[in-house]
């Protein structure tokens, strides 16, 4: 078993430092590092993303480090996700529907003692993936003379989260994470004015660390508090330009590969609380709010402004028997319920994102092997010049596989 868990790891963690952004397509990963990808682990799809004040004894919760010390000794969880999307955009005048699949996540975690655990993690963080064709712009306002502009965007950053717990008490634990993030962006521009074609090509390159600091605490078995806290951070740019010239006597490269000053990205202040209740060992009711504070940062995009963000999860389990020989009973059936502020304004307006999702946990054994699968249908944004909506249905599989190490077997 332990070769089996260390050829899958190995595999994985390869296969996800190879892997290329594009879990998410959509106009709105124009902005910034594009689309700010939630990456959840577990059950956690399934529960509207609720998830600060959840255990960790059943799968990695990525939500809150402080809850890897729930990880039953001697166990070793590794997990695999993957998600599928189906997305349609619509605004006055039409309507277009577009699919996406792509992995979505590769961790695992252990307990170090009695007292501590460790955590890595490897997901996307952001996906930048846009194409706009033939925008007719005029060149002076009130002007009957137009320019048009084709506008491809790719790429996205990655995660690499390393995390620790500590338990204080019975009833205490702190975490401490690490995110370590870096990737790259491109933007390829075409202007067209008349018969001739500028072309300006731009990769930006980003890294950075995110320092996170989270605590459960347990009032008692059946009721939890959480909190989350994500340091404000510098995510440090460094921006390559081409730009070639087409016309009627002939290509010229005007620059190639050339240093161009850019802005560094800053991530904002995020703080989260959450906390969870056990009734009748039975049903869980679990509730997170979030805020991030995007005003401190001060930063604005030409298409827009970044202010603070909210973020409303609640999510609702329930399992009729966890250690009952009757497979059906051990299955755990969620649904929960998702309001994202947004953190983009577009002419006033702020980028809303609303969901709904269902799951469940299909175990595969009785240890903590799962198979989850969850559904979320929600809505992004609206149909208001200049604004899209965007109708998405996600499919979310996340595989967790539960070992037993440094035990020895007994003969009989």
């Amino acid at each position: 078993m332990k070769k089996s868990i260390f050829f899958i790891v190995v595999a994985s963690f390869n296969y996800c430092l190879s892997f290329s952004q594009s879990i998410a397509t959509s106009p709105y990963s124009l902005y910034g590092l594009g689309s700010l990808y939630d990456s959840n682990f577990g059950i956690i799809p399934a529960l509207g993303t609720t998830g600060i004040a959840l255990s960790s004894e059943n799968f990695i919760n990525n939500k809150n480090a402080a809850s890897l010390v729930d990880i039953p000794a001697n166990n070793f969880f590794f997990e695999v996700g993957g998600t599928g999307i189906q997305t349609s955009f619509e605004d006055n005048s039409r309507k277009e529907s577009r699919n996406n699949s792509q992995f979505s996540h590769f961790a695992f975690a252990f307990p170090i003692n009695n007292k501590s655990a460790f955590s890595v993690a490897m997901m996307p963080y952001s996906s930048s993936s846009f194409k706009i064709s033939e925008l007719k712009i005029p060149i002076i306002d009130g002007a009957d003379a137009y320019y048009y502009l084709d506008v491809v965007g790719t790429g996205g950053l990655n995660n690499f989260d390393f995390s620790y717990a500590y338990k204080l008490s019975k009833k205490w634990s702190l975490g401490f994470s690490a995110s370590v993030l870096f990737g790259n962006t491109t933007d390829n521009r075409t202007f067209t004015i008349n018969n001739s074609n500028t072309t300006i090509d731009k990769e930006i390159s980003y890294k950075g660390i995110r320092p996170i600091v989270s605590s459960q605490f347990k009032i008692n078995p059946l009721l939890t508090f959480g909190l989350n806290v994500k340091a404000p951070s510098r995510v440090n740019a460094t921006n390559k330009q081409s730009v070639t010239v087409v016309s009627g006597s002939g290509e010229s490269n005007l620059e190639t590969d050339k240093l161009i000053d850019t802005d560094d990205f800053y991530l904002p202040m995020e703080i989260g609380v959450g906390f969870n209740k056990v009734f009748k060992n039975k049903l869980n009711v679990s509730f997170d709010y979030e805020k991030k504070f995007w005003d401190s940062t001060n930063q604005s995009d030409m298409y827009g402004y970044f202010s603070n963000q909210e973020k409303f999860s609640m999510g609702l389990s329930y399992i009729k028997a966890k250690t009952s020989r009757n497979y059906l009973d051990r299955i755990k059936f969620a649904t929960g319920l998702n309001y994202d502020t947004g953190y983009l304004e577009v002419d006033s307006k702020k980028i809303q994102d609303k969901s709904f999702s269902i799951g469940a946990s299909l175990p595969l054994d009785h240890l903590s092997s799962s198979l989850f699968i969850s559904y979320t249908y929600g809505q992004k944004g609206r149909i208001t010049d200049p604004l899209i909506k965007e109708n998405y249905h996600k499919l979310s599989l996340n595989l967790n596989l539960d070992g037993i190490w440094f035990v020895r077997n007994k003969l009989e």
